[in-house]
């Protein structure tokens, strides 16, 4: 279970990478298109099932996925298997990035209506980052930060004397 705990705050990182990845590549698209003439409105991003506009809007369709349903959705199994992975304080730092998560998925939502709150999210994915890959750093730490029991802490104690 502590693998299970590490190898899905590594992958809640990875996916904040992403994230910015996909965003930089759609807006570097965005910027030459426009550039060259291209129109940005809300017509590029209707499905009409025909050709994209340009080959970078799949860095905005990537972004939404990704902060709509995969990362939310690491952080929610992160929780989860925080109960069983038996690393010290690894429930508090799961439930960090499962709010930092909510807090993210709002502040992306909220931008819309709101554009200033886009530099927050940007804050935000960093935070969450940080979080992240401290979660799982801790979980792959030795065996001082895993709870014991008495009895094995006790003979732990008794060995190392």
């Amino acid at each position: 279970m502590r693998k299970v705990y590490r190898v899905l705050a590594y992958l809640v990182a990875a996916e904040v990478v992403v994230q910015a990845a996909a965003i930089a590549w759609a807006v570097a698209g965005l910027g030459h298109w426009v550039h060259g003439g291209g129109v940005f409105d809300a017509s590029v991003m209707e499905d009409t099932g025909g050709p994209l506009p340009f080959p970078e809007v799949t860095g905005i369709i990537v972004h939404g996925i990704n902060g709509s349903a995969i990362v939310p959705g690491l952080a929610v199994l992160l929780l989860v298997f925080s109960f069983f992975a038996k690393v010290r304080g690894g429930t508090k730092w799961a439930v960090a990035v499962f709010v930092l998560v909510a807090v993210q998925a709002q502040l992306g939502f909220a931008a819309g209506d709101l554009p200033a709150l886009g530099a927050l999210h940007g804050i935000n994915a960093l935070l969450l980052f940080s979080a992240a890959l401290w979660t799982a750093v801790r979980a792959s730490a030795g065996r001082s930060s895993v709870v014991a029991t008495p009895e094995a802490a006790e003979q732990s104690v008794s060995t190392a004397v």
